[in-house]
């Protein structure tokens, strides 16, 4: 007959942590496990309004999302209090009256008495075995590591593993039930092994990915230092300033101060949300980890085998997120290196100055040389602006809108854009394509690209590879072109749309074009992403360095332009510049946008630098 300890040592553990339970608590399915266990695993949990049962998935509300709160299993704690306190006797001994037991044997399942631990330990087939204190055993510190013995054949250990079932089983169950079922068996000691190897891969794979949002923390302290040196910076100009106009100009200072304080929060707000979330993110992971660690403890059998696959799996789910963005703090910090304090000139006037920077002005407004020619614009490597005309050559003009070299005169432009080496290709207005060196000297590279009369006219770009994209209006595709030239590499086509105006990003292969009424954005492959439209405008598009798109919708009728930036995803981030005034070209509705440090946007007659 089993004793005492016998059955508590197998039934008294919990399936997670697999020592004795502690705190044992009972959730609606029946499982119960130690309030701790219960407690990490509620941390994992999407909501802490519920908990999920690790063996069978059923959820059971958690009250104020304490777990303590749920109901302690009486029975299983009060068993566990008798087996830490009743006194266990050898099962070692063949005598009949049995001495108290010192030891413990994992491997054996055996309890031993001093002499029994002594002979034991004497035996060079059991110097392998593991041997506890009982101490360590009724703490709970350790589990009872015990033998596997099949129940119906006592005798017979269980060496196999069905992956039906998920049991151990023995060679004699094997053949009685489960080959005549057609289950999958494999060696216990091959199950063991692919075990740990699961919780090894699992393990290194949590390291790799807390070690990349701590990295991204990092990366977001970093940000949160420049921001904090550039208000600094701010608040010292401003106090400069102060101290011309003195006890004058008091209340302005105090104003201006109260801004430079809002503005800070708001950045830092905006770091500590997403700083946050990816402590928030290491927190959950390590959780889960510590739990799926726990199987490489004993071999895993009934619901604690259960258990540790739903938390390998879930671990597993978790591992399979995205990696943190470092764009949206580095976007945070580029917002605030844009601001900067312009002090006010007028004595007079109770004006200290005023920040700038989160709004965007009018840098320059140029009328173009020629009168409806524009016909496409880009920025050259040195940062120059290229507006290229119908009527002959490409105009550079600096950041500030000073027109400083015409090229080209003779070539009448359709499109035109720049390698990263400096190379430039030209589209001309026969859709022959031709390659220029950055002192604009043409090379002998040839394309062969379709016909106007084949394929209309499109939109030109490069890609951060320098593969060429050249696109038609007739035939809505491109087609991508090396530098070398020649034939096409490939062909993509445009889902529908028109790709009258092209653009590409700087570190994926998308694309994004506008035919005119709608901002579409492409995979490499010419399937439709994501699309924007808005009623009543016109949108003329642009990709920033971030990858970040800019989007300036025109109302032609009214000469009014607003730009607003998007994600990669087209998704809104803000406003830039809201009803701008332009004036109006007579004759095309046609515009062209850039961005690099400023914002430039071209219409037929003018060009304007933000």
């Amino acid at each position: 007959m089993a004793t005492f300890h016998q059955i508590s040592s197998e039934n008294l553990e919990c399936p997670i942590c697999l020592t004795l339970f502690n705190q044992p608590k009972s959730l609606a399915c029946s499982h119960t496990f130690c309030k701790d266990c219960l407690e990490r695993i509620s941390q994992t949990q999407p909501t802490q309004q519920a908990i999920k049962c690790p063996v069978c998935r059923k959820e059971t509300p958690l009250p104020s999302g304490d777990v303590s709160k749920l109901q302690t299993n009486v029975p299983v704690s009060s068993l566990v209090d008798e087996v830490k306190t009743k006194s266990t006797t050898c099962t070692a001994c063949e005598m009949d009256e049995k001495p108290p037991a010192v030891t413990y044997c994992q491997d054996c399942g055996k309890y031993m008495c001093k002499l029994c631990d002594s002979k034991h330990s004497g035996w060079t087939p059991f110097s392998t075995h593991t041997v506890v204190a009982m101490s360590e055993v009724l703490s709970g510190k350790v589990p009872f590591k015990r033998r596997r013995k099949c129940k119906r054949h006592p005798t017979d250990d269980e060496e196999c593993f069905c992956t039906d079932c998920r049991e151990y089983v023995c060679h004699k169950c094997v053949v009685l039930k489960h080959l005549q079922g057609g289950h999958q068996i494999e060696d216990a000691a091959i199950h063991e092994e692919k075990l740990i190897e699961n919780i090894n891969e699992l393990q290194e794979r949590t390291k790799s990915k807390k070690a990349t949002f701590e990295n991204h923390i990092d990366f977001i302290e970093t940000q949160r230092d420049e921001i904090t040196n550039m208000m600094r910076r701010l608040n010292d100009d401003i106090d400069k300033t102060y101290e011309e106009y003195m006890k004058l100009l008091s209340t302005r200072r105090e104003t201006l101060k109260c801004q430079v304080k809002r503005l800070s929060k708001k950045l830092d707000k905006e770091l500590q949300v997403m700083e946050e979330d990816s402590r928030q993110t290491i927190h959950h992971m390590k959780a889960m980890e510590e739990l799926v660690t726990n199987g490489v403890k004993v071999p895993l059998e009934k619901d604690a085998l259960i258990a540790h696959g739903t938390l390998c799996e879930d671990l597993k789910s978790f591992l399979g997120r995205d990696d943190p963005d470092n764009h949206s703090p580095r976007g945070v910090a580029e917002r605030a290196q844009k601001i900067a304090f312009s002090k006010h000139v007028k004595v007079n006037e109770l004006c200290l100055g005023e920040l700038k920077g989160y709004t965007w002005d009018v840098k320059a407004d140029v009328e173009l040389p020629i009168t409806d020619s524009m016909v496409c614009m880009t920025r050259a490597p040195d940062g120059k602006v290229a507006v290229g005309s119908s009527k002959g050559g490409i105009y550079l003009y600096s950041s500030d809108g000073e027109l400083q070299q015409t090229v080209l005169k003779d070539v009448t432009i359709r499109k035109n854009e720049f390698l990263s080496d400096g190379r430039s290709v030209v589209r001309d207005v026969h859709n022959k394509m031709s390659l220029y060196t950055p002192q604009w000297e043409k090379l002998g590279v040839t394309f062969e690209t379709m016909s106007e009369d084949e394929g209309g006219f499109g939109g030109l770009t490069v890609d951060k590879d320098d593969n060429i994209y050249v696109g038609y209006r007739k035939p809505k595709k491109i087609q991508v072109f090396t530098p070398q030239g020649g034939k096409a590499v490939r062909k993509v086509m445009c889902d529908g749309y028109t790709p009258w105006q092209l653009c590409s990003f700087h570190t994926t292969g998308k694309l994004v074009l506008t035919d005119g009424y709608s901002v579409v954005c492409l995979d490499g492959n010419g399937k439709k992403e994501n699309v924007l439209k808005k009623k009543g405008v016109d949108p003329y598009p642009a990709v920033c360095r971030d990858d970040s798109v800019i989007v300036a919708w025109v109302k032609h009728e009214k000469g009014l332009v607003s730009i607003d930036r998007y994600t990669r995803d087209l998704q809104h981030v803000c406003n830039l510049i809201t009803d701008f005034k332009i004036q109006k070209p007579e004759d095309r509705d046609w515009y062209y946008l850039h961005k690099c440090c400023e914002i430039a946007f071209c219409t037929p007659d003018r060009l304007y630098i933000f």
